[in-house]
């Protein structure tokens, strides 16, 4: 499955942008941008809460597409964690997740955990791992003082 050299080119910034690009293609169920965010490998995975691990770009296309029959799928990243070196970068976030009930649009919160490689064909991202969360804002639990004296 090779990317074409425009969706490329999109995506030769830095990893913050391929998220981007990974967030706006889940909302616009744009297939084709959702995987040219992913490295160009065998080994990279996916899992989806509450779901198995999925393994390699045909497993994970084909997991996005069923998602995508059923509409778009409306995720922001907020707060967004970062470890950053020089090759990758592990981005650990909240996605708000617009939901549609029966009584209307209701907001819930997923845990994910987005790891990017700098490739050769720039950042990729080689694991998306989201957990199911609450349908309020995950309060944090950190060692860091939320309010600054």
């Amino acid at each position: 499955m090779r990317k074409s050299k425009l969706q490329a080119a999109n995506l030769e910034g830095n990893a913050d942008e391929v998220e981007a690009a990974f967030y706006d293609a889940l909302q616009n169920a744009d297939i084709e941008k959702l995987m040219a965010c992913w490295a160009d490998e065998d080994e990279i995975v996916c899992i989806h809460p509450g779901g198995p691990r999925v393994v390699g770009p045909v497993a994970i296309r084909a997991t996005f597409e069923a998602m995508f029959a059923n509409g778009s799928i409306r995720a922001w990243p907020e707060r967004v964690r970062k470890v950053e070196s020089v090759a990758s970068s592990v981005h650990n976030l909240l996605e708000k997740v617009e939901v549609i009930t029966p009584q209307g649009p209701r907001q819930a919160w997923v845990i994910a955990t987005n790891i990017y490689h700098k490739t050769a064909q720039g950042w990729r991202m080689v694991a998306h791992h989201a957990s199911p969360g609450t349908p309020s804002e995950i309060q944090e639990v950190s060692d860091t003082p939320s309010v600054l004296h």
